[in-house]
This record gives structure tokens, sequence and C-alpha cells, in this order.
């Protein structure tokens, strides 16, 4: 039987949330659904788990019970949360999203907090993001980086659209180009940099069939997949881009497909670059920052 929350309007806090937990474990594992469930409560009805915890006999209000049933819903057609909230927190900041846009991940974060070190201490350092999406890697730099002057590109209007109103949202000036960057014709219009970022589509078509319902059903693939037969074609453009707009001891930061780690660091002329593959936190290579060598 498909019960809804409201039905059970007298019911305390604590008792809907555990209606809409196990609701949700029926899909995703124990923790994910808790996770979720928690990050809903909260967003929707301003409950948080201590405060549940220290008043678990509260009541919901009718609106917040309507809003939680529309929500459980979405999530049980395997909607991802951030796409049925509207929102995602990445770098301490809340980040608008919609289906135009990836979700951000916790190891862009890391990419990001690279970069931000390598920023911290140069002064009017030109910045660009390539494949900006929500905008989350260039306004967190210019948000902890107010000295850089930030760049990012993205051929998709409706990502920057979200992208624009992020940055509006989280004052942060940060100059948005749409533009083809694959067409190598674009990149006149392109300045030279000091660091060069960027979290590319790489996963390769193929792979599509392991990946969770809730990525491929929702998350835009045009973020997200490259040709079988050119699975590193963004890095190949990027490196090709640099040769001419990239500074001498300049730096590209680039998150990388773990099984292809070797592959796009071999990209690199080493006559040219110094290249470092870095591990994100669970161990899996995820980030090369390549540093040009001084002429």
């Amino acid at each position: 039987m498909d019960v809804k929350l409201s039905m059970f309007a007298l019911m305390t806090v604590k008792e809907q949330y555990r209606l809409f937990l196990t609701a949700l474990e029926n899909i995703y594992s124990s923790s994910e659904a808790s996770n979720i469930s928690s990050l809903v409560f909260e967003s929707i009805a301003g409950i948080t788990k201590s405060s549940m915890i220290k008043d678990p006999g509260q009541l919901i209000d009718d609106n917040s019970l309507s809003r939680l049933n529309e929500c459980l819903a979405k999530l049980k057609s395997h909607k991802p949360v951030q796409y049925v909230l509207g929102e995602c927190w990445f770098y301490g900041m809340k980040f608008k999203v919609s289906p135009a846009v990836l979700i951000p991940r916790p190891e862009t974060e890391e990419l990001v907090q690279e970069a931000i070190n390598e920023l911290k201490n140069k002064q009017g350092a030109n910045v660009i993001d390539i494949g900006t999406g929500s905008g989350c890697i260039a306004i967190a730099l210019k948000k902890n980086c107010s000295h850089a002057n930030v760049t990012a590109v993205d051929v998709s209007e409706a990502a920057l659209e979200i992208a624009e109103e992020n940055s509006s949202t989280m004052n942060t000036a940060v100059e948005f180009r749409q533009l083809d960057f694959l067409d190598e014709k674009n990149w006149n219009a392109l300045e030279q940099f000091d660091l060069i970022i960027s979290n590319p589509p790489y996963i390769p078509e193929n792979e599509k069939v392991s990946l969770d319902k809730n990525v491929t059903d929702f998350e835009p693939h045009l973020a997200l997949f490259v040709a079988n037969n050119k699975p590193l074609i963004f890095y190949e453009k990027i490196i090709s881009f640099a040769e001419s707009n990239l500074i001498a001891g300049g730096k590209i930061f680039l998150e990388i497909h773990e099984a292809l780690a070797v592959e796009t660091a071999a990209l690199f002329n080493k006559e040219v670059y110094s290249v470092e593959i870095k591990k994100d936190i669970p161990g899996k290579d995820r980030m090369i920052i390549a540093s040009r060598r001084s002429r």
C-alpha cells in the first residue's frame, strides 16, 4: 500500500520521518535514504535531526506535509534529491541546480581546493573554468580568491542561466560566456590565462549501463558523456587551447576519469609540462595538475 504522509497529519515529526525513511529504503541504501530524508525534512520543513531529537513530538504543518509528499513521489522515481529540492551544497555554499546542469560532486570540491591553494597569493590572476555548468567551480574560486579574474564558459544557454543566477546569489563577479569550446574558432575570443580549470565530460557512452538510474535518467548527458572512440576529446582540446592561451608558468587543473588517468596524463608534452596525478579522498585517481614550464 502506497501510504502518504498527509494521511497521518497527527503523527509526530519523528513518526513522519520514519515513514518517509522507510519508503526510501525500498530504493536506496539505508545510509543514503537517511541522508536524503534529512536533507528533505530540513529544506522543506526546517526540521533538522538535532531538533527532531530535542522535540520528537512536534507536528508538521499541512503545507509542509503536502510538499514532503510531492518530494517523496519524485524521489521514488529515482529523481536525485538535489533536483527535487532545486539546490545542492558545494564548498559551503548552496547552489541552485536543475536538470540543465550537472549536480556538483564532493570530489570536485577537492579540485577547487587545489586551485584555491594555487591562487591565494596570486593577485590579479586570470582564470578560466571550461564547461562551468552550475558555475560551482568558478563561483567557489571567486568567492575564496576575490583578487582573481574568473571567466567561465559553457555551450549550454540553460546552464549559463543557472550559473549566472548562482553568481548573483553568491555576490561573485564571474564573467560568463556562451561558446562551444570544442570549436577552436571560438578560442580567439578568449584571452590568456594563468590558470585553466575544468571538470569536462569524460564518461564513455558505453559506460551508461553501469551507472545508476538517477544519473542516466535525469542528469544532462551533454555534461557527462563522450563518444567511445574519443573519450579524451575535451582534454585534447584543453591542451591545444593552452598552447596559445596559458601563460608560461601557468597551471591546468582537471578532474579526470579514474580509469583513464595515465592516458590523460600522457597527452601532455613532458618537455612543456610537469604533470601530477592526484588521488581524491577515497583514493581514486581523480585529478591532474599540469604546470607549464617557464619559457
